[in-house]
């Protein structure tokens, strides 16, 4: 690869253009960082480990301080319903416990061990010190007409997330105490949740354990060398260990969801491939270019500030468009989402710092070693020197840019056809909270839900709590006698001026239809009534991220084109690398709506699909994949400036950026695609949900927009494209990436 970067540098206006080295007088603040850390490695490994150990101490325990709960809309009525339910009803709401005893032979009352297992159940929920109460079976109520299934619910005392937790360490004990002919299952929506983490986790577990080894098998191929290849595996674990550390930390101060680790695990892995094959592939070019030798410190410390005036620029900007993006997710008023995105965003912060300080101080210290261990995937010829291959690569990626330039208008059409083909079907994509049907079948929570549809009704398991004032229960059980989608309704006690009824609809929780039958509730009942359950919650969710969607989408598109607009100090393309970022977003999801809400390919992938999207995906995927897109925005685009700063010639910009940063982004791509693509292996539906959004997105962004959309761009852009306006001198600083 160095003799790769040796010609790209004199043939398409890489940075050897600019001649020699630049005077430490003149360096930018980066080259200054680049060139102290690479004479201080011992100063600046014993700060990191200093980092690490105190970041290390925490994330030791970070899978039990994470939590599980949180996905609900902070702001919405059923979570002030259940607020009041928590307070003043013994927590009988959304997040109590429901235990589902089911005898095979005879009605419970009159079975003596369907007795004895019901009192024994009871004991053992008041042994929990997060249960406030236990309420019993009651007819007609929780309590099946044949009398052969009976609910016992316990009130919640706790938190969510506590009881989330208590719903996992509970559900082994009660199921021990099913008897022959009598089975004991835990469900509601704590139990859902408690499963929904575990199998996840799971899940991750085995995309992670298989990724690995993918991962690297493809890094030692695009670097060439075992060393090289090592680097961004040393980003990455730099990265979790202090994301996880400080989540950590940061659960004393607010619930932080499991799923922040499993996000920032991908985003450590995926920025920190990205940043050190940036990185190191300057360092390597800048190497060569010097002629460096074994033992020449004074080259290989001006190769490592080159690298970071230059790359590490792009760098810089790529870690702040990422933070932005995911800084978007922060605006929707729910736990869940908020705790992920910060997770992701204290993985991005670890791994732009351990890049612009760690990762130099190692390549000053390994200098020309940093093709140690070179990997020979085939016999070569004797007079074939190491580079060769590489070179071939990069000159078929400068015969690529060239044949670009000379066909724009064939290779455009072509490239926005795909993504106008792949984007398509989002018109028609319908969203909604996951159903029962994101655990497994085998799950406690989603037997105990079949069995409490079989005997109560398809409603029963999204059963709603309405809390009306005290004054005010007459008329709305009045009211909810006559109100479609209602099946049953419980009239409930009264405390602390409020009355406490139970709802049961005649769709399941996940329907549009119960989400009809909410806002219908809302609409008729008595001033100041709040409707809630775990249904409600659900409902309320969705409709926040519905109605945060086009905050966030314009947030993302401000945040990316202003980044933007500041590294290159060209309005137009700036807008158009935003636009068409916003085009394989728009792809991803697509394809996502032929497969997940269409079931194109479920059998192939062994899920059965709900009928929608996933309500979080547009606004939470959508953001990451946003973030990873400019990401490989800026590289092309840093690449395409440099070269025009040199040398204004917007063909000798546009080849020479496809030469050098082709590589990087394939490269970084194909890691990316494998790693997503082990999630979208896994068992549970999110997983699969997330890895294959991601992996299309990526695919379509390297491939198509980066490799020859964006490249076409600029052959019609030529110089207009670059013009800077002058209003805009006097409010933009002057960032260059040449050197």
């Amino acid at each position: 690869m160095t003799s790769t970067i040796q010609q790209t540098g004199t043939q398409t206006g890489g940075a050897g253009e600019t001649g020699g080295s630049v005077p430490a007088s003149h360096r930018g603040s980066l080259a200054r960082l680049g060139a102290w850390t690479a004479t201080h490695l011992r100063v600046v490994v014993l700060v990191w480990l200093v980092v690490l150990g105190t970041f290390g101490f925490f994330a030791v325990r970070v899978e039990h301080a994470l939590a599980g709960a949180g996905w609900e809309d902070s702001t919405s009525q059923s979570v002030q319903a259940r607020t009041i339910v928590q307070r003043d009803f013994s927590g009988l709401g959304a997040t109590a416990l429901q235990v589902v005893i089911v005898d095979r032979h005879a009605p419970i009352n009159a079975d003596p061990v369907a007795r004895q297992v019901q009192a024994r159940v009871i004991g053992t929920l008041l042994s929990n010190p997060d249960v406030s109460t236990v309420a019993p079976p009651q007819p007609g109520a929780s309590l099946s007409r044949n009398g052969r299934t009976a609910i016992v619910t316990a009130g919640a005392g706790a938190d969510p997330n506590a009881m989330v937790k208590a719903a996992g360490s509970l559900e082994g004990p009660l199921q021990q105490l099913s008897r022959p002919g009598v089975s004991v299952t835990l469900t509601g929506d704590s139990a859902l949740w408690a499963n929904f983490n575990d199998a996840n986790r799971s899940a991750m577990l085995r995309s992670e354990m298989l990724s690995w080894p993918v991962t690297i098998a493809i890094l030692v191929i695009v670097f060439g060398s075992l060393v090289a290849a090592g680097l961004p595996l040393l980003l990455t674990m730099v990265g979790l260990l202090v994301a996880a550390g400080a989540l950590v930390l940061i659960t004393d101060v607010t619930p932080v969801s499991i799923w922040a680790l499993n996000f920032a695990l991908m985003f450590a892995l995926a920025l920190g491939i990205d940043y050190a094959l940036f990185i190191v592939v300057r360092f390597r070019a800048a190497l060569v270019r010097r002629g460096a030798v074994r033992g020449d410190q004074e080259a290989v410390v001006a190769s490592v500030a080159e690298a970071l005036d230059t790359a590490g620029k792009a760098v810089a900007f790529s870690a702040l468009t990422v933070l932005g993006a995911l800084a978007a997710i922060l605006v929707v008023p729910s736990p869940a989402f908020r705790s992920m995105a910060l997770g992701i965003m204290l993985a991005v912060v670890a791994v732009l710092a351990a890049t612009l300080t760690l990762l130099p101080a190692v390549l000053g210290r390994l200098g020309t070693r940093i093709n140690a261990g070179r990997i020979r995937l085939r016999r070569r010829a004797k007079a074939e020197v190491d580079g060769d291959s590489e070179r071939r690569v990069d000159a078929w990626l400068h015969a690529w840019g060239r044949l670009l330039w000379r066909h724009p208008v064939l290779s455009g059409t072509a490239a926005l056809g795909v993504l106008f083909l792949a984007a398509a079907p989002v018109i028609g994509l319908r969203t909604n909270m996951p159903s029962i049907t994101i655990v497994p079948p085998s799950a406690n929570a989603r037997v105990g839900y079949d069995q409490v549809v079989h005997a109560f009704g398809p409603g029963a398991p999204g059963t709603l709590q309405v809390v009306v004032p005290e004054t005010s229960q007459p008329a709305a059980l009045a009211t909810l006698a006559h109100t479609p989608g209602v099946a049953a309704t419980v009239a409930g006690p009264s405390r602390a001026g409020w009355a406490f009824d139970q709802v049961v609809p005649t769709s399941g929780p996940s329907t549009t239809a119960t989400g009809a039958t909410i806002d219908r509730l809302r609409h008729v009942l008595p001033p100041g009534s709040l409707v809630g359950g775990a249904a409600a919650e659900n409902h309320d969710l969705q409709q926040a991220l519905s109605r945060y969607a086009p905050l966030v989408v314009g947030i993302l598109v401000v945040i990316g084109f202003v980044l933007l607009l500041i590294a290159l100090g060209a309005p137009w393309v700036a807008a158009a690398g935003v636009a068409i970022t916003g085009l394989s977003v728009a792809g991803a999801f697509g394809i996502a709506r032929l497969i997940f809400q269409n079931g194109i390919g479920s059998g192939l992938l062994g899920f059965h699909p709900q009928g929608f999207v996933d309500a979080w995906g547009p606004i939470f995927f959508g953001a990451m994949v946003f973030g990873v897109a400019m990401d490989y925005t800026l590289f092309l685009l840093s690449a395409a400036k440099e070269r025009y700063e040199t040398h204004t010639n917007p063909e000798h910009a546009m080849v020479g950026s496809v030469r050098s940063s082709g590589r990087v982004v394939v490269s970084a791509a194909a890691v990316m695609i494998a790693v997503f693509l082990t999630f979208a292996l896994s068992g549970p539906l999110a997983p699969k949900e997330m890895g294959v959004i991601l992996a299309v997105a990526v695919a379509l962004d390297a491939l198509v927009v980066r490799m020859v959309l964006l490249p076409v761009i600029l052959r019609f852009g030529g110089h207009r494209i670059w013009r800077r306006p002058r209003a805009l001198d006097r409010i933009l600083p002057t960032v260059r990436f040449s050197h």
